[in-house]
């Protein structure tokens, strides 16, 4: 009460709140103003303004006759920026820098507590802003100077250089197509400053007219500061308490929790979790987590909740592997999307993963090859598969990342069984899709004791694999017994004791012997076709009787020619390997079992008219094998671009890898400058291969 006493009332002022303006007033903030400037100068300003951004810029007119401008400064910035010709392009028409550009920038973003007073015959009207602007001296005019110059300066160099205008102009070109854009990917690019940019930048100017402050329009505009109706029931939002009215004009500070960083769209807290559906909980956590034993998921989902319809839950966005929860594919790869490493639709990539579960389902370790083999898919893309559910091992493959639940295969027998009858369903399509072969795609028993990795010995593994051959043997030489009888042309084969059969040995530092180990299911338990015993003393050694040495010289040239018409260029270990898929496709019996050595086959590529291309590796490349170190090509195949691939071959005897202007230059200088791009093309298809911008020839990449 003594404050107030203190300092009395000595006027009461009626407020008015104008609202003609309130979305359309601005509040310029202009710099300090030289002495040369005017800013009411009408006949010497422009203005234009892009609303979306609230941008505005304005060409603030220069007193070129105040005493405190100096003249050769400004006729020296207009001829660097217009240079000496003068058009409607130019900057200052007048040869003389007589006015500034100012750019604004938004000095708040809320304005919604500030306002515009005008005090006229004892009433204060208020007027809110939409907006503060601060406006700035703008250079650009030094940038369109230093373009000029990078102008005068290219047109010098062209004169200088005009001889060289005759050359050719046709330039070789690199065509790339980007890979289709996930949806991650475009949103990161919608967010990203350059975009942001390039969005503002095309937005249009809108050009303003500019009235004086004496000017009778702008006094007409000035009217609408002042309230139009003194009438209270026009200004219903003066109708509060002085607590409403204070709110109004100063409302709470929201910029902080604005301002706050906002988490990740993939992050969420458990107490954010908790609030979602529990379906919405379980596709969350199984979509970051991967693989999860059920007692953690009941675990993260919090005491109370029920475990049965966790279970209904789970099986909508989950397989069972091992007792333990893998996400499904579909669920990492939802539809309409691509691999971010290859570009592979999301229904190629849910195949594979599928695959990879599945063999997970029957045992516990993968090998990597096997699996990039089978769905042809990058390593990019599988080794994402396989780190989603299992972990590397040095030397083994990759073993499932949790061990097996036999708690939760106990408590849940219906569960497992629906999910053993969901397995069956996808093995069946991924036996049509990968044509896999039906003993691979017999599933294993999954009860806990098989799920648990065996220690067997080394005497164990080979009883059982004698026990194995012993059961087959009967079979297998009936059939075998068969197809000799009803073949006149195996008549001398038929004699033959097929358990005294062994496959040619020749001394291992003369050549390597074939590797057939990647193929020994392919042939159940067959050395090149044919069944060996333990107890086997005598071997071939290369001599066929009957006189059938002819026919297998006859078949395996067929083979080797056949198989170079189709590929041009092989390495060693891959003609092998064609080889070893061809002995598979053969029926029991074919004269190709009889035992083909490398040393055989390698003379027969070089009877065929084939030549070894002695590739210049360098000392630093180690080749996984020798085999990959060799390679053969086709030296005359009878069609009219031998010469141009005997060109090419001849290029890489040079250098292990080329580039392709280096391939067309010599193949023009050697076969004539008529040679078009399409024979350059397919010339390069039959022996090379790309990688990283270099030219290989085919298989030796990896060397």
């Amino acid at each position: 009460m003594a404050n107030e006493e203190d300092d009395p009332i000595i006027q009461e002022i009626d407020v008015y709140l104008a609202k003609s303006l309130s979305e359309k007033l601005y509040m310029f903030q202009y710099p300090i103003r030289p002495a040369s400037m005017t800013y009411d100068d009408v006949t010497h300003l422009s203005a234009k303004i892009k609303p979306k951004q609230q941008k505005v810029e304005l060409d603030m007119a220069i007193d070129t006759l105040n005493p405190n401008y100096c003249r050769s400064k400004g006729e020296q910035i207009a001829l660097n920026v217009d240079g000496t010709c003068t058009d409607e392009t130019s900057t200052y028409s007048s040869k003389l820098m007589d006015r500034q550009t100012f750019c604004s920038s938004q000095a708040a973003s809320n304005v919604s507590r500030y306002a515009a007073a005008i005090y006229r015959k004892g009433e204060l009207h208020l007027t809110p802003l939409h907006g503060i602007l601060q406006l700035r001296p703008s250079f650009s005019y030094l940038d369109k100077a230093d373009a000029k110059h990078r102008e005068r300066e290219a047109a010098n160099e062209a004169g200088d250089s005009s001889q060289d205008e005759a050359e050719d102009d046709i330039k070789q070109i690199t065509v790339r197509f980007s890979r289709p854009e996930t949806e991650q990917a475009r949103q990161r690019r919608v967010q990203s400053y350059e975009f942001l940019q390039k969005r503002q930048a095309e937005e249009h100017w809108v050009h303003l007219h500019y009235y004086g402050l004496r000017d009778s329009r702008s006094e007409h505009e000035r009217q609408y500061l002042l309230s139009q109706g003194h009438g209270m029931a026009e200004n219903t939002e003066l109708i509060k308490s002085p607590s409403e009215y204070l709110m109004m004009l100063m409302p709470p500070n929201v910029e902080e929790e604005k301002d706050k960083p906002v988490a990740p769209s993939n992050v969420l807290s458990m107490a954010q979790l908790r609030t979602l559906p529990l379906a919405d909980q379980i596709k969350i956590l199984m979509k970051n987590v991967k693989v999860m034993p059920f007692a953690n998921l009941m675990s993260l989902l919090g005491s109370g909740t029920d475990s049965t319809a966790v279970l209904r839950c789970i099986q909508q966005v989950a397989m069972l592997v091992q007792g333990n929860w893998v996400v499904k594919s579909d669920v990492l790869y939802p539809k309409d999307t691509s691999s971010p490493h290859s570009g592979v639709p999301a229904e190629v990539l849910c195949r594979g993963r599928d695959f990879v579960m599945w063999k997970f389902t029957q045992d516990r370790w993968v090998v990597r090859k096997e699996v990039a083999t089978v769905t042809k898919l990058c390593p990019e893309d599988v080794k994402d598969f396989l780190e989603h559910m299992s972990v590397a091992r040095i030397n083994k493959g990759w073993e499932f990342l949790l061990p097996y639940d036999e708690d939760f295969v106990k408590k849940h027998p219906d569960v497992v069984q629906r999910q053993n009858m969901l397995w069956m369903g996808i093995q069946a399509k991924l036996e049509k899709v990968y044509n896999l072969l039906k003993e691979h795609l017999t599933p294993k028993k999954q009860d806990g004791q098989s799920a648990h990795p065996l220690l067997v010995s080394g005497e164990q593994r080979v009883n059982m694999a004698k026990a194995k051959v012993k059961q087959n043997y009967g079979l297998l030489e009936k059939e075998l017994q068969k197809q000799k009888a009803e073949s006149k042309a195996n008549e001398t084969l038929s004699k033959m004791d097929i358990s005294n059969v062994r496959i040619k040995e020749e001394p291992v530092s003369d050549e390597e012997p074939m590797d057939a180990s990647a193929y020994e299911s392919m042939n159940n338990g067959m050395v090149n076709g044919i069944h060996s015993e333990e107890n086997s003393t005598d071997s071939l050694n290369g001599h066929l009787p009957g006189g059938c040495t002819d026919r297998v010289a006859q078949e395996l040239k067929a083979f080797v020619m056949t198989t170079f018409k189709k590929q041009f260029v092989l390495t060693l270990s891959e003609l092998k390997r064609l080889f070893n898929l061809h002995l598979a496709s053969l029926p029991p019996g074919h004269t190709l079992f009889s035992g083909i050595s490398d040393k055989m086959l390698q003379d027969m590529v070089l009877d065929t008219g084939c030549k070894q291309i002695l590739v210049p590796f360098p000392p630093q490349i180690h080749a996984v094998s020798p085999d990959e170190l060799k390679v053969y090509a086709l030296w005359e195949a009878g069609d009219i671009y031998d010469q141009h691939r005997q060109v090419l071959l001849k290029i890489f005897t040079k250098n292990y890898r080329v580039r392709r202007n280096v391939i067309q230059h010599q193949l023009s200088q050697e076969c004539g400058e008529d040679l078009n791009k399409q024979d350059v093309d397919r010339v390069i298809k039959d022996c090379c291969v790309s990688h990283a911008g270099m030219w290989y020839l085919k298989g030796t990449v990896q060397s």
